[in-house]
C-alpha cells in the first residue's frame, strides 16, 4: 500500500517537472513598435542571450511606416528595416500581420494612430508589447496590454569617429569611395590630412551613421535639428554632424563639425574705445567673416561678456552648437519657425539675444523686429568683407531704418578682429554731387577706431546703393589757398574756429558750431544764398 502511494507521488512529480520544463521552453510572443526597431536594442538583446525562444509579430503597420521613412530619405526608416531584416538573419521566427496603413494614416503617425493599431495586435495575439515610447507604454497598461518599457540607457556610449577628433581637429568628413579626412590646424592656418589609407566602403558608412543616430537619440546631451529628404543634421556634445544620401547629395556623406576653441572676449585684446561701445551703446551687433573664420565663437564670447555683466541673455540657433555658460539658454526654430521663437522672446524679454547664422530674409526680418522692440541683438552674417554684410541687410529693410537696428559691424578673419565700422544717418548732399537739391537721407558708415568715412549708404532712382568714399590727401593749389582765405574771412564772423574743406573747385564744406548754424543760413537761408552768390561756389554747412 505504502509502496503504491510512493509511485503515484512520483508520477505526479514527474508530470509536474514536465509541465514546468514545457513552461519554460513555452514561446514568448513579442510585438515590437516602431521605436523599438530603430533603436535596434531586439537584436542587442537577442545577442546578449537575454531573449531565447521568442517570435516576432510585427503589424504590417509598422513596415509601412518605417518604408515611408526610408522613402524620405530618414535614417530612422532605414535603421528600422535592417533591423527587421538582422532579426531574419539569426533565424528568429518573424510572422507579419494585420492589415496594410493607408497614407492618411501614415501622415497622422504622430498623432498616435499607429501606435494604437499596433497595441490591437499586441492584444489580440496575446503577447508582449516592446516598446521605448513612454506614452505607448502607458497606453497600453491602461488598456491592460502586457508591455515591457525599455528605457533609454543614460550611459554614454563610445562614437566610432572620437579617436579621429584630435584636439586641434576642426572637422572630420567621410564620403563613400573616398578617402575619410580631417581639418587640422587653427584659423588661417588649415590643413586637410588623410585618415587612413583605404577608402570608405558603402557598409561602414552605414555602420558610422547608425553609431551617430543612436547616439543623437540620447536624451541628455543629443539631438535631431533637421531633417529631410536625404539630408540630416544632428547635434551631439559640442559636435555639429550632417549626414547626407542621394538623391540630394551625389553620394552618402557624413561630415562632422566642432568648435575647437572656446575664449574670453579678453583675448581679442579689444581697444578700450570699443569695449565702452559693446558695454554701453552697442545693441544691434553684426559679426560677420567668410566660413570657419571664428564668427560663432566671437559671439558665444560676447553671449558670456554680457552674462557677467549681469545681463539677461538668450540664443537663437539651428543646429545649437554655441558652447556657452549653462545660464544661458538656447533656442531653436519652433516648429520651424524662428518667428515663432522671436514671440516667446519677446515674452522672456531678455537683454541680449545671439542670432546665430543669419540666412533668408524672414531670418533678417526677425532679426530687425526683435532690435526695434527694444532687444539687445548680435547677428552672425557671412561675408567676404565688412561691406557685404550690411548690403545684404539693405535689400531687406527700409533705408531709414537701418541705422536703429544695426549700430556696429564687426568683421572677423582667421579668427581675429580685422575691421570695425559704425553707422550713422545724415541728411545732405552725397559726397561727389554739387547741386543742394541732391540732399537726402544717407547712411555713413565709418571706421570705427579711426573715425574716417568709408562707405555712403543712399537711395538712387530706384536703387539703394553703396558708394565707397575715397579721400585723397593733396596740397591746396594757389586758387584754393585764396579761395579757402576768402571763404574763411566771411565764415569767422559767425565762428572763429571754423574748419573748411574743398569737395571740388566750386563746392566747399564747412564745419561750424552749432549755435553759429542759422546765424550764418539766416532767415529763410538768405545769407547762405547770398554769401553762396558773392564768392560764386556752393556751401554745405555741417555742425562741427
Amino acid at each position: 500500500m505504502i509502496k503504491k502511494k510512493e509511485e503515484t507521488t512520483k508520477k505526479k512529480s514527474r508530470e509536474s517537472a514536465k509541465t514546468e520544463q514545457n513552461k519554460n521552453t513555452k514561446e514568448k510572443k513579442i510585438v515590437p513598435d516602431t521605436s523599438i526597431l530603430i533603436s535596434k536594442k531586439l537584436t542587442e538583446l537577442i545577442d546578449r542571450g537575454e531573449l531565447k525562444n521568442i517570435k516576432v509579430i510585427i503589424p504590417e503597420v509598422v513596415v509601412d511606416e518605417l518604408q515611408a521613412q526610408a522613402n524620405k530619405g530618414k535614417e530612422i526608416g532605414f535603421l528600422g528595416l535592417e533591423e527587421i531584416k538582422e532579426l531574419n538573419n539569426r533565424k528568429i521566427k518573424v510572422q507579419f500581420v494585420g492589415r496594410k496603413a493607408t497614407m492618411e494614416e501614415i501622415k497622422l503617425a504622430k498623432s498616435g494612430s499607429i501606435d494604437s493599431m499596433i497595441r490591437d495586435v499586441a492584444k489580440k495575439y496575446k503577447a508582449v508589447l516592446y516598446t521605448r515610447d513612454l506614452v505607448q507604454a502607458l497606453v497600453a497598461e491602461v488598456y491592460n496590454i502586457k508591455v515591457q518599457y525599455l528605457e533609454v540607457e543614460k550611459e554614454k556610449q563610445k562614437l566610432e569617429f572620437l579617436p579621429f577628433l584630435t584636439e586641434n581637429t576642426m572637422s572630420l568628413h567621410f564620403k563613400v569611395n573616398c578617402v575619410p579626412l580631417a581639418k587640422r590646424g587653427k584659423p588661417g592656418k588649415i590643413r586637410l590630412e588623410k585618415l587612413r589609407k583605404e577608402e570608405l566602403t558603402k557598409d561602414e558608412f552605414e555602420s558610422l551613421s547608425r553609431n551617430i543616430l543612436t547616439e543623437a537619440r540620447r536624451e541628455e546631451y543629443g539631438f535631431v535639428e533637421f531633417e529631410e529628404h536625404g539630408a540630416m543634421v544632428l547635434q551631439i556634445r559640442d559636435m555639429r554632424i550632417s549626414i547626407t544620401r542621394p538623391p540630394f547629395s551625389s553620394v552618402e556623406e557624413i561630415t562632422i563639425i566642432r568648435p575647437i576653441a572656446k575664449l574670453d572676449l579678453d583675448d581679442y585684446k579689444l581697444s578700450d574705445k570699443l569695449k565702452e561701445r559693446v558695454e554701453k551703446k552697442a545693441e544691434g551687433i553684426l559679426i560677420s567673416g567668410p566660413p570657419g573664420s571664428g564668427k560663432s565663437t566671437l559671439a558665444a564670447s560676447m553671449a558670456e561678456f554680457y552674462l557677467k555683466k549681469n545681463k539677461v541673455v538668450k540664443t537663437m540657433e539651428s543646429p545649437r552648437d554655441l558652447q556657452v555658460d549653462k545660464k544661458i539658454t538656447q533656442y531653436a526654430p519652433l516648429l520651424k519657425d524662428f518667428g515663432k521663437t522671436a514671440d516667446i522672446l519677446l515674452l522672456v524679454r531678455p537683454d541680449y539675444t545671439i542670432f546665430d547664422e543669419i540666412r533668408t530674409s524672414y531670418d533678417f526680418r526677425v532679426f530687425s523686429d526683435l532690435r526695434l522692440a527694444g532687444v539687445g541683438m548680435i547677428g552672425v552674417i557671412h561675408a567676404s568683407h565688412p561691406i557685404d554684410a550690411i548690403q545684404r541687410f539693405i535689400r531687406k529693410v527700409e533705408l531709414g531704418m537701418l541705422q536703429n537696428i544695426i549700430d556696429t559691424i564687426i568683421f572677423v578673419e582667421d579668427g581675429e578682429i580685422k575691421e570695425i565700422y559704425s553707422l550713422n544717418l545724415q541728411v545732405r548732399v552725397p559726397s561727389g554731387m554739387q547741386e543742394a537739391d541732391l540732399a537726402r537721407p544717407l547712411v555713413e558708415v565709418h571706421s570705427f577706431e579711426t573715425g574716417k568715412l568709408e562707405y555712403e549708404i543712399y537711395s538712387y532712382g530706384e536703387e539703394t546703393i553703396v558708394v565707397p568714399i575715397e579721400e585723397k590727401e593733396k596740397e591746396d593749389s594757389g586758387v584754393e589757398k585764396l579761395a579757402r582765405e576768402q571763404v574763411l574771412r566771411e565764415i569767422e564772423r559767425y565762428d572763429p574756429r571754423a574748419k573748411i574743406e574743398f569737395v571740388s573747385s566750386n563746392k566747399v564744406k564747412i564745419y561750424i558750431s552749432k549755435e553759429a548754424i542759422p546765424k550764418l543760413i539766416g532767415k529763410r537761408g538768405k545769407k547762405i544764398d547770398k554769401l553762396e552768390d558773392r564768392l560764386g561756389i556752393h556751401i554745405d554747412i555741417l555742425e562741427k
